[in-house]
């Protein structure tokens, strides 16, 4: 039996032309002629998650200290490895092995002020306009909240499209954005936990 939400799409079928949507947005980065991969089969069981075993499987519970900048009792901020075009990439991971569905009520409580600490810290960089912050959870059941910084003037890199931006554009340097690292991290650590 086909899924109520699967009966519309053309699952298996040709490519669909664009029609509105993204790829007409000003920010979407992309130009000339695209298109659209077709649509695979569902897969179903969906292939397990990184972690979604439980903290034993789960490759941020195995190494909690991988990237991290700075760090308190409940919650670990890390950045991927490597400098981004954007001003500044990080996630924010909780110690403990959950997912934002079964997050105890005392993290949750906490995470929203974070988040705006974390946002606070970004954009007293300078040169950040906006910080957007998202979770997806796609990749893995170890609940991890992404923030972006967005330049300052940069519009057309604003909204949904910024990470496309991130993976296209040139990277910055990596003194530079060691030195934006350890801003985030005394900021973060000026208000409590840990900078690494």
């Amino acid at each position: 039996m086909v899924d109520r939400f699967l009966t519309h799409l053309p699952i298996g079928g040709p490519s669909v032309p664009f029609e509105g949507g993204i790829p007409g947005w000003e920010i979407f980065p992309f130009t000339g002629d695209l298109h659209v991969k077709p649509l695979e089969e569902p897969v179903l069981p969906e292939p397990a998650r990184d972690g979604e075993d439980g903290p034993e499987s789960c490759s941020t519970c195995r190494d909690p200290m991988r990237n991290v900048v700075w760090s308190d009792e409940h919650w670990r901020l890390r950045h991927l490895g490597g400098p981004s075009a954007v001003p500044m990439t990080l996630l924010l991971w909780p110690a403990g092995h959950y997912d934002s569905s079964d997050l105890p009520p005392e993290r949750a409580a906490e995470l929203f002020p974070l988040a705006q600490r974390i946002e606070r810290a970004m954009t007293a960089l300078g040169g950040v306009a906006r910080v957007h912050m998202m979770k997806v959870g796609d990749g893995a059941a170890h609940l991890h909240l992404w923030f972006m910084a967005r330049p300052a003037g940069l519009g057309q890199l604003r909204g949904s499209c910024l990470a496309l931006w991130d993976d296209i554009l040139p990277k910055q340097d990596e003194a530079q954005w060691r030195a934006a690292l350890a801003e985030v991290a005394a900021a973060l650590a000026a208000d409590g936990g840990t900078a690494h």
